[in-house]
């Protein structure tokens, strides 16, 4: 009897330790989502956040924030993985996904707190889940590629909640145009943002940013020699050789001891660079691109002299990451040899030349009317410090992003925490008809989802309750597009007033929140591996 007795109380402390462990899972994870909770919406604050080197960010991109914050609970960083993931699969809503899942947590909490098995409410959020994202599909429209506005209206939408928002009239329609110039809209399922160069230049506002059908450098030519700065019908070599005196593979001297042999160095080194010089004039290029040399100059300034005097535009100093963007837009192929250049090998465009930047007087150098075999595009950003310019890429980057949700999945929804309350609307009628366990966590998964238009009227300054209690009324009279209408202060028809976003993101971000939840529900202990 004894050892009967012993034996409950070691399972009944081992179902508590993993309550305890369940709910430090719960509490932590929920205090990563509310840090960021503010940070929803048209409205929501920014995070001015300082490096461990010092830097200064500012930014309300979720997963920016998150990516930032040094979290050191294992649960808590699940959530920052889930911002990372939903950052890859949709690049927007990336503050949404942290928030559900948050909201989803406290319903859980609740749940467990009722005597409800983890397991039976990981199951239920899974099928609510996908009953949610099938709502969602039928309240959605498709979508054509080739209505601009519309592409437009969603990027606008994922533009209002960011620092840059004033310019979105600008930047909405550079990252629009930006992906459509990369993709074919009949037949492309996906899109490579790698094939769109962000080029970043301090200097005017981000009223002067613009789309380059060409390519860009952020630095001017090369001229400390004098030589050309504006080349017409120009051809184009890149290469990746040293127009420098040539080194011994190991470290050595040379002893010179009378100025004949000095000389006679000289001679040879000034013979050798005018060859490769010659050589490249032979060719037939007039611009010439230099990729960057760790092993010795890529350059010298004689080099630089024979070249000018050719009358050749040169770009020194070319990233080796940027090779094949550059040789994909000239259309050119990367010379390792000064005996391997010939004219297939050059790319070619219709005028090359320095730009002088308005509001900086920095140089850039431009190649347009380009071949473009490998159709990329440039975007040339400009702002007035770091913190604005870094904002600014990476808010046109999550404007690309939502455009390339739309090729993706080509439906759309209306924002505005529309969908979210139609789908808690929805859910609640169909949980009425499941049976035990199903109906109860169905519906406190419907009732979390409420958390995305709560939060985005508290974050306007409104009252949540009021705002929510009649959006609910709207929708169970019909009116499938009622939304919060920030800047009015009440509720608007979202089609109206043409706040529009991917389906992607919704269902990408439903579907992620409740399988990192249930990844948490399932977690009963914690080991610290030594």
């Amino acid at each position: 009897m004894a050892m009967v007795a012993q034996q409950t109380g070691e399972t009944l402390q081992e179902r508590s330790k993993g309550k305890d462990v369940r709910l430090s899972n719960i509490i932590a994870s929920k205090a990563v989502a509310t840090a960021i909770r503010t940070s929803l919406g048209p409205r929501g604050m920014d995070k001015l956040m300082q490096l461990p080197s010092g830097e200064v960010l500012i930014s309300n991109d979720g997963a920016t924030i998150l990516s930032k914050m040094d979290v050191l609970h294992p649960a808590a960083k699940m959530l920052v993985e889930l911002s990372q993931s939903q950052d890859i699969e949709a690049g927007d809503g990336t503050t949404s996904v942290v928030v559900i899942a948050g909201a989803l947590l406290e319903a859980c909490g609740t749940l467990l707190a009722k005597g409800i098995h983890p397991t039976s409410i990981a199951s239920s959020f899974v099928r609510a889940s996908a009953k949610a994202q099938e709502i969602l599909e039928d309240i959605a429209t498709p979508v054509n590629l080739t209505e601009r506005e519309s592409l437009i209206s969603a990027v606008n939408t994922c533009l209002s909640s960011k620092v840059v928002s004033q310019n979105s009239d600008l930047l909405a329609p550079i990252a629009v145009d930006s992906v459509l110039g990369v993709i074919d809209p009949k037949t492309a399922t996906n899109v490579d943002l790698r094939d769109i160069r962000m080029v970043q230049q301090i200097g005017g506002t981000i009223e002067d940013s613009e789309l380059v059908n060409g390519l860009v450098f952020n630095k001017g030519s090369t001229k400390s020699a004098g030589g050309a700065s504006q080349v017409k019908d120009a051809k184009i070599a890149l290469i990746q050789f040293c127009l420098s005196a040539p080194k011994t593979d190991m470290e050595n001297n040379v002893v010179v001891s009378d100025y004949a042999a000095m000389d006679r160095i000289l001679r040879d080194e000034r013979k050798y660079i005018l060859q490769l010089c010659k050589k490249i004039k032979k060719s037939g290029a007039n611009v010439l691109l230099i990729q960057k040399s760790i092993l010795r100059d890529a350059y010298n300034e004689l080099s630089l002299h024979f070249l000018a005097k050719m009358g050749m535009l040169v770009v020194t100093d070319i990233e080796r990451t940027d090779v094949e963007f550059i040789c994909r837009t000239l259309g050119c192929t990367p010379i390792a040899h000064a005996d391997s250049i010939t004219a297939d090998k050059r790319g070619a465009a219709e005028h090359v030349g320095d730009v002088v930047m308005p509001g900086s007087g920095h140089k850039v150098v431009k190649f347009m009317g380009v071949r473009n075999p490998g159709k990329t595009m440039t975007v040339l950003l400009r702002g007035s410090n770091e913190l604005i310019l870094a904002e600014a890429n990476r808010s046109v980057h999550d404007a690309q992003c939502v455009v390339r949700s739309l090729v993706k999945k080509r439906f759309m929804i209306v924002g505005g925490g529309a969908p979210e309350i139609e789908v808690a609307l929805r859910l609640k009628e169909y949980a009425l008809g499941q049976t035990g366990m199903d109906a109860y966590c169905m519906k406190a998964f419907a009732d979390a989802l409420e958390v995305i238009p709560y939060t985005l009227a508290e974050n306007a300054g409104m009252k949540p309750i009021e705002i929510v209690t009649e959006l609910r009324k709207k929708h169970a009279e019909g009116v499938v597009g009622a939304g919060i209408n920030v800047k009015k202060g009440g509720i608007t028809d979202m089609n109206e007033i043409s706040v529009l976003q991917p389906l992607l993101v919704s269902t990408s971000a439903i579907g992620l929140a409740t399988e990192t939840v249930c990844m948490i529900l399932k977690v009963d202990d914690l080991i610290v591996v030594a």
